[in-house]
């Protein structure tokens, strides 16, 4: 395991923890609590879609770099929302799919700690020239 935390705005601000240990792909979690849901109990959608772009972005830049730091930007990103994300651990996962040297296909996949399966995604991710 190589843990970040903390390293932007967004991640402290939101919570989630990233794991860049393994080159196959990120790893990404949150333990929800009442900050993290909408006004029906469940996790808000845009921070599902958060921990699945912050997964697959890492998991992109971990194709060109070992430490999961090397900037990517997200060029599209289609969510599907499939079960509702209940109070407990979320794990986001990215794959990388296709793609050449500067774009790269990724899908990803969002999963409650009971193994429910609450979002998968879809995206289109470009290296930048150099990190900031």
């Amino acid at each position: 395991m190589t843990l970040i935390h903390g390293e932007t705005g967004t991640q402290s601000l939101i919570g989630y923890v990233l794991d860049v240990g393994c080159r196959a792909g990120a790893v990404c979690w949150l333990d929800l609590d009442d900050r993290h849901l909408n006004r029906q109990g469940i996790l808000h959608g845009g921070l599902a879609a958060t921990l699945l772009d912050s997964a697959m972005g890492a998991t992109g830049s971990l194709t060109v770099d070992a430490t999961g730091r090397h900037p990517f930007t997200t060029l599209s990103l289609t969510v599907n929302y499939l079960a509702p994300g209940l109070p407990g651990r979320v794990t986001a996962t990215g794959r990388v799919t296709g793609g050449g040297r500067a774009t790269l296909f990724i899908e990803g996949a969002l999963r409650h700690e009971d193994g429910t399966l609450i979002a998968t995604a879809t995206g289109v991710f470009r290296k930048t020239r150099a990190a900031p």
